[in-house]
């Protein structure tokens, strides 16, 4: 079992940034690849970036290239989303997920455990 505690959304202007945490415990965090999904009032959750177990490998959804960063810190049991540049079309729920597989996967039913999301808000 593992637990995923998401912190740092919030509210920011558009063109602005934050970073978002998730704090991984229970199982050993490094054999777990981790996702960043988001979701909208109305819309489906979709996939915003993957990082494999070593950071080596990661993987982004077009709307966020250029403009987030994901990573990890396997000491620390986190993984981190930097987001610059935020638009208002960013807006949502956002919520971190680990697979016990440890590869960079984009679609959400592969993920086996999930944070409880953190709400970041873009205004305009």
């Amino acid at each position: 079992q593992v637990q995923l505690v998401e912190s740092g959304g919030g509210l920011v202007q558009a063109g602005g940034s934050l970073r978002l945490s998730c704090a991984a415990s229970g199982r050993t965090f490094s054999n777990y690849g981790m996702g960043w999904f988001r979701q909208a009032p109305g819309k489906e959750r979709e996939f915003v970036a993957a990082i494999g177990w070593s950071g080596s490998s990661t993987y982004y959804a077009d709307s966020v290239k250029g403009r987030f960063t994901i990573s990890r810190d396997n000491a620390k049991n986190t993984v981190y989303l930097q987001m610059n540049s935020l638009k208002p079309e960013d807006t949502a729920v956002y919520y971190c997920a680990a697979d016990a597989s440890d590869k960079v996967r984009v679609i959400a039913y592969l993920y086996d455990y999930w944070g409880q999301g953190t709400q970041v808000t873009v205004s305009s």
